[in-house]
């Protein structure tokens, strides 16, 4: 190679190779329960006589195959089509709109909502819109991904505390206060991946004592916690005012798809003309409106769902516990992980689960430390108690026993 011979660079395809395997592609090689078409698994164990049982999916009411769900997305799409068309601002908005997020805004007890077409980018965007260079952004360790990259991606200061330790935050904003025009502090109401809350009252009067702004993500709490699924502010008994923002998803307990944001409606009027992930966004399609809408209805008349999720979750937890497992720190609410000491551990018994009609898949190496990996468990008002104890005994034994395990092909 002569001197002006410019040095090699790797192609995009080894580049992409290399980032896999240090995302641990030795373990996925060897057999993964990722992307599994869950439908076909689905007809794999109708015939058994256990049947096929989910605890990976975020149907937290029980309310994805409910009559009336499912009739307000027929109807919607045989008097309105498949697509929203365009973006709301610029090409005009459905009644039903609206009426989804004033419905969602008496449900929830806040002055307004904004829907947006993904959880997940409301998140990003509106982080990145309240703050600006002379700000800060406080988030929990444990944050979701869409907050750390909400908060990181704009040009305001970020700094994480340590998972619901409120005496480190007390730390920072003492610290840090009087350097910034404004201070966002970013929980979420419960963690998706420990089944765990923070302390809300507690932070309700930090913020207040040290002038700064709460947003809570209550993407797993709305429709869990509280004795009507009204999330973490009936919770703790809170007038859910006192919070400046919230960040709620229509994927889980409103079993459709999109995100919203619950403010005052000054806020909310402010957001809907100059928030990037809704102004330059499509509006929520007519079926996802429908069905999402029909949800909250049928959760209005009906808040004994969130009682017997309640009872299903705290159920695994504690004979969790009685058989020896590791649920951590989970209060029993929807969401609950068990702890193992390896991957291959966790991925053993996701196996031998799945061999049994159980669906519940690992979480190795992504979104948790490598010391901590863990099967998620998510529960729902229809799960069977049966099922939710047969679980427990499958992953007990396979721990204590070391259960032979032969891979399920998908």
């Amino acid at each position: 190679m002569g001197f002006d011979a410019k040095p090699e660079r790797p192609g995009f395809a080894a580049v992409a190779e290399r980032r896999f395997r240090l995302a641990g592609k030795a373990i996925i090689e060897r057999g993964h329960p990722y992307f599994v078409p869950v439908d076909r698994l689905e007809q794999m164990y109708s015939s058994k006589p256990d049947g096929y049982v989910s605890l990976a999916h975020y149907d937290y009411l029980g309310l994805a195959r409910h009559p009336q769900v499912l009739a307000a997305a027929h109807e919607a799409v045989d008097k309105m089509g498949s697509g929203a068309g365009a973006s709301r601002l610029v090409g005009g908005e459905r009644t039903t709109h609206r009426a989804l997020e004033r419905e969602l805004a008496e449900f929830f007890g806040v002055g307004d909502v904004l829907t947006m077409i993904s959880g997940y980018l409301t998140n990003v965007s509106l982080i990145n819109h309240l703050l600006g260079p002379r700000d800060l952004v406080l988030i929990d360790e444990l944050a979701h991904n869409s907050i750390v990259i909400g908060a990181k991606s704009g040009k305001m200061e970020c700094q994480t505390f340590i998972h619901n330790d409120l005496d480190d935050l007390e730390r920072k904003l003492e610290k840090a206060r009087g350097q910034y025009r404004q201070v966002l502090v970013v929980v979420e109401g419960l963690y998706s991946m420990d089944g765990d809350i923070p302390d809300l009252p507690r932070l309700v009067e930090m913020k207040e004592r040290h002038d700064a702004w709460l947003l809570v993500d209550e993407a797993h709490s709305f429709g869990v916690l509280g004795k009507t699924g009204r999330g973490i502010t009936e919770h703790f008994g809170i007038d859910p005012s006192q919070i400046e923002l919230s960040v709620g998803t229509l994927s889980k307990s409103f079993v459709s798809s999109g995100g919203f944001i619950c403010a005052s409606e000054d806020v909310i009027a402010w957001l809907r003309f100059t928030l990037p992930g809704f102004v330059y966004s499509v509006g929520l399609a007519p079926m996802t409106v429908a069905t999402a809408h029909a949800a909250v209805k049928v959760l209005k008349g009906d808040p004994e769902r969130v009682a017997r999720l309640k009872r299903k979750s705290l159920l695994f937890r504690d004979s969790a516990r009685e058989a020896g497992l590791d649920p951590g720190d989970a209060i029993g609410e929807a969401v609950v992980p068990l702890m193992f000491d390896s991957p291959e551990q966790t991925m053993m018994v996701s196996q031998v689960l799945m061999e049994h009609g159980i669906y519940a898949p690992p979480i190795v190496q992504v979104g948790v430390p490598k010391d901590q990996p863990r099967i998620r468990f998510f529960f729902s008002a229809e799960h069977r108690d049966r099922d939710i104890l047969r679980a427990i005994g499958i992953a007990a034994a396979a721990v204590n026993d070391s259960l032979p395990v032969q891979m399920v092909s998908s």
